[in-house]
C-alpha cells in the first residue's frame, strides 16, 4: 500500500498564514507537488468548501481539514506544525498541529480505515505531545506510521474500521436485551459527518472515553466512509437513551424509535463528549425527554415543531424549489436526447419516430424516414433517441408535482403527487397544473399524517391510506374543479408566448435575462429556468417560441461567470489572488451554463457584481430573442451547439453581454467606493 505520509508532505515550524484558507492552500500545494493530486485549485476548493460546512479544529490545538476530491490521485496526508497558530474553530483556541487528509472520490476501504485511525490517534495526548517534540519531518513520518500500524484493540480506537466501538465496565454482562441486575446505564450512539473520514471516528472515541469515565456502558455505530456495522437490535432495545452526533441524516433512524435522544453536530461529540453523555443520562430518567419519532404521526408532529418558525412563503418556496431540483434531471437528459434525435433523424423525425421504433431495429433499418436524416441508420438512431428523450420529458410534470408533495409531506406525499402531476399532464394543464396538483397532494398527505390513529393502523398510513386518500382528493379536484381553468390559463399563456414577436419578445428576453442574473442559481434564477424548460414539451417546428425562450435563458445564465473570468484578465489588480484563480475556473463553468461560477465574485462584492451581471444578462436575453435563436437542449451551454439554431447569433449575444458586464464591473471597482477585498472565496458546486 502507498505510504500516506512522507517527509515531503511535512512542514515544521513555519508561518503558513493567518486563516485556515491560507494553511489549506499551502498543504494542498504540498499534496500536488508530491504527485498525489492533479491540481492545487480543485483540491483546495473541495477542502475549503468542507471546512466552511463544519470547522475542523478540535481540542488540544489540532485541526484536521479533510475532503474527498476528484483532484486527488493517491490518498495523502500532509502535516504542518505552525509557528503562528491559526484558528480552525476549536473552542479551546487556535491550532498549531494541522493534518490535511486528502482522499480520492473512490478511495479504497483500506486507505480510509488508516485515515480514520489516524484521526482517532490525534485525541491521544501522548501522541500529540510526541508530534510537538519531533525534530525532523522523518521523525513525524515515523510517529504517524507507528500510530497507523498499531494493532487494533478490541472495541477501542482502532476497531479496524468495523464501524462500531464500545465500552463495558469490568464485571458487567454483555448487552443481550435481557434485564441485568444493578449494572451501569446503557447508551447507544451514532456518529457521522459529511466526509466520513475524521470527525465521525474522533467523536465516537471521545464519547466512549467520556462514557468510561462516567461508568456508563456505551456502544457507538460509526456511519463513516470506511464501513459501518449496524448496532445489534438487542443492544438498541436495551439502551436507556440515544446520542446522535451527526451532521447528516442517520441511516436507519427508525431502529431507535421511542428512545430518549440527544441530537447535536458531530463536532460537539469531540468538543463536549462528557456533557453529551450526562445529557443522555438525564434524558434516560426524564419521562418528558425528546424521543426519536416513530414514522407516521409522531414524525409529522416532530417535523411540524422543527419547521414552526418558517413562514408560509418560506415553506412554499422550499417546496417549489425541491420539486424543480428533482425535475431538472428528467428535463436535462430528455432535452439533450431529443436534440440528438433531431440532429441524426432530422426535424421531421417527430412524425416517424413511433412507427420506426416499433417496426424496425438495428438489423432492420427503416425505408421510410425524413429526407434530412443521416440515412437509414441515422433515422433509426434518431428515432430511438427522440423517443427516449420524449418519454423522459414526459416525467417533467409528474416529477415536479411528486417532489413538491414530497417536500411538504415526506415519503407519503410522493405517490399522490406523481398521480396529480400525471392527471395534470393528461388534461393539458402543464407546468401550472403540476404545481397546483403537487401542492394539493402534499397538503392533504401532510394533514393525514398528523392524525393520531391507533397504533395498529400506523403501519398502513404511509403506504396505503395516505397515498390512497391524498391521490383521490388531489387528483379528483384536478378533474372535477381545478383542471379546466388551469388548462385555459395554460393555453392562453402558450398562445401569448407563441405570438410574441418584435418588441414583445425582446422585452420578455430582458426580463428573463434579469432574473437569470439576479441571484445566480437561487430561487429567482430557478423560476426563470423552470419557466423555460416547462415549455420545451410544447415546442414544435410551427411553434418555436419555447425554444427561443430556452435559448435566451441559457445565454443570459452564461454571462456572469464568463464576464467575471474576462474581468480578471482585463484588470488583474482589481481582484485578489483567489478571485483570479476562480476566474480561470469560471471560463469553463460559464461555457457550460453554470451560473454559480460567479458566486465567489458576487459574495465578495455583491453591490458591483450583481447589478453589472443583470445589465449584461438583460442585453444578452434581448439580443437572443431579437435574433430568434432557438435551443432544443435545456442545458450544456456552448457544448450543445448542435441543438442551437443560429448558433453564431447565440454566441454573439453572449459575447456582447459578457463584454458589457466585465467592463461595468471594472468601472465600478475603479471609480465607485471600494470595499476591502475578501481574503478568500470558494466556488459553489455546479448547478443550474
Amino acid at each position: 500500500m502507498t505510504q500516506l505520509i512522507t517527509p515531503q508532505l511535512v512542514t515544521l515550524d513555519q508561518n503558513l498564514g493567518d486563516a485556515p484558507a491560507d494553511v489549506i492552500r499551502v498543504l494542498a500545494g504540498k499534496v500536488a507537488a508530491a504527485g498525489r493530486a492533479s491540481e492545487v485549485e480543485g483540491l483546495f476548493t473541495d477542502a475549503f468548501a468542507r471546512e466552511q460546512k463544519t470547522a475542523t479544529g478540535v481540542p488540544g490545538g489540532i485541526a484536521i481539514p479533510h475532503c474527498r476530491s476528484a483532484a486527488v490521485t493517491e490518498p495523502a496526508l500532509a502535516m504542518a506544525r505552525l509557528s503562528h497558530k491559526v484558528d480552525f474553530g476549536a473552542k479551546d483556541g487556535p491550532a498549531d498541529l494541522i493534518f490535511f487528509i486528502a482522499a480520492p472520490d473512490g478511495a479504497d476501504q483500506e486507505h480510509l480505515k488508516l485515515l480514520s485511525k489516524l484521526a482517532r490517534s490525534l485525541i491521544k495526548k501522548d501522541f500529540t505531545a510526541a508530534l510537538r517534540a519531533a525534530s525532523s519531518p522523518q521523525e513525524i513520518v515515523e510517529l504517524v506510521d507507528g500510530a497507523l500500524s498499531d494493532k487494533p484493540s478490541s472495541g477501542g480506537a482502532g476497531d479496524g474500521g468495523r464501524g462500531v466501538v464500545g465500552h463495558r465496565e469490568a464485571g458487567t454482562t454483555p448487552i443481550t436485551g435481557e434485564a441485568t441486575p444493578a449494572g451501569p446505564k446503557r447508551l447507544v450512539a451514532v456518529t457521522a459527518c459529511p466526509t466520513g473520514i475524521a470527525h465521525t471516528y474522533m467523536a465516537a472515541d471521545s464519547l466512549v472515553a467520556a462514557a468510561k469515565e462516567a461508568g456508563v456502558d456505551l456502544q457507538v455505530e460509526t456511519q463513516g466512509s470506511s464501513g459501518a456495522k449496524p448496532l445489534d437490535p438487542a443492544v438498541i432495545a436495551a439502551a436507556d437513551a440515544v446520542i446522535f452526533a451527526v451532521d447528516v441524516d442517520v441511516r436507519g433512524k427508525e431502529r431507535f424509535a421511542g428512545k430518549p435522544v440527544i441530537n447535536a453536530p458531530v463536532k460537539r461529540g469531540i468538543d463536549e463528549p462528557d456533557k453529551m453523555v450526562q445529557e443522555a443520562l438525564a434524558a434516560a430518567d426524564d419521562p418528558h425527554a425528546h424521543r426519536v419519532a416513530h414514522f407516521g404521526a409522531e414524525e409529522q408532529a416532530e417535523r411540524e415543531a422543527e419547521e414552526k418558525s418558517e413562514h408560509v412563503g418560506q415553506k412554499l418556496k422550499r417546496a417549489l424549489l425541491t420539486g424543480v431540483s428533482y425535475m431538472i434531471p428528467f428535463v436535462a437528459g430528455g432535452g439533450l436526447l431529443i436534440a440528438l434525435g433531431f440532429l441524426m433523424g432530422g426535424y421531421l423525425i417527430t412524425g416517424f419516430a413511433d412507427k420506426i421504433v416499433v417496426e424496425n431495429s438495428i438489423f432492420n433499418l427503416p425505408t421510410e424516414f425524413p429526407d434530412n436524416a443521416w440515412g437509414p441508420l441515422g433515422a433509426y438512431l434518431g428515432a430511438v433517441l427522440f423517443k427516449i428523450g420524449a418519454l423522459s420529458l414526459g416525467f417533467l410534470v409528474p416529477a415536479l408535482a411528486g417532489y413538491i408533495a414530497y417536500a411538504i409531506a415526506d415519503r407519503p406525499g410522493i405517490a399522490p403527487g406523481f398521480v396529480a402531476g400525471a392527471v395534470s399532464g393528461f388534461m393539458g394543464a402543464g407546468f401550472l397544473g403540476g404545481i397546483v396538483g403537487g401542492l394539493l397532494a402534499g397538503y392533504v398527505a401532510y394533514q393525514l399524517g398528523k392524525l393520531n390513529v391507533a397504533r395498529w393502523l400506523r403501519g398502513l398510513m404511509p403506504v396505503v391510506i395516505i397515498p390512497l386518500i391524498a391521490s383521490l382528493v388531489a387528483s379528483g379536484l384536478m378533474f372535477l374543479i381545478l383542471g379546466a381553468p388551469i388548462v385555459a390559463l395554460t393555453n392562453a399563456l402558450n398562445a401569448g408566448l407563441s405570438g410574441l414577436t418584435g418588441a414583445g419578445a425582446i422585452i420578455l428576453g430582458v426580463i428573463l435575462g434579469l432574473m437569470m442574473c439576479f441571484d445566480l442559481g437561487g430561487p429567482v434564477n430557478k423560476v426563470a429556468y423552470s419557466f423555460a424548460v416547462a415549455g420545451l414539451g410544447t415546442a414544435s417546428i410551427t411553434n418555436q417560441a419555447p425554444w427561443q425562450i430556452m435559448a435566451a435563458v441559457m445565454a443570459a445564465g452564461m454571462v456572469p461567470p464568463l464576464a467575471m473570468a474576462l474581468a480578471t484578465v482585463l484588470d488583474k489588480k482589481l481582484f485578489s489572488l483567489a478571485e483570479r484563480e476562480n476566474g480561470k475556473a469560471a471560463w469553463l463553468l460559464g461555457a457550460s451554463f453554470i451560473s454559480e461560477g460567479a458566486i465567489p465574485f458576487a459574495a465578495a462584492d455583491p453591490l458591483r457584481v450583481i447589478p453589472a451581471s443583470m445589465v449584461g444578462g438583460a442585453v444578452t436575453g434581448a439580443l437572443s430573442m431579437a435574433f430568434a435563436v432557438t435551443s432544443k437542449a435545456p442545458h450544456g451551454g456552448l457544448f450543445v451547439f448542435f441543438a442551437i439554431d443560429n448558433f453564431l447569433f447565440f454566441f454573439l449575444s453572449i459575447a456582447v453581454g459578457v463584454a458589457i458586464t466585465a467592463l461595468l464591473v471594472i468601472a465600478l471597482k475603479r471609480w465607485a467606493v471600494k470595499k476591502p477585498v475578501e481574503a478568500e472565496a470558494v466556488p459553489a458546486t455546479a448547478g443550474v
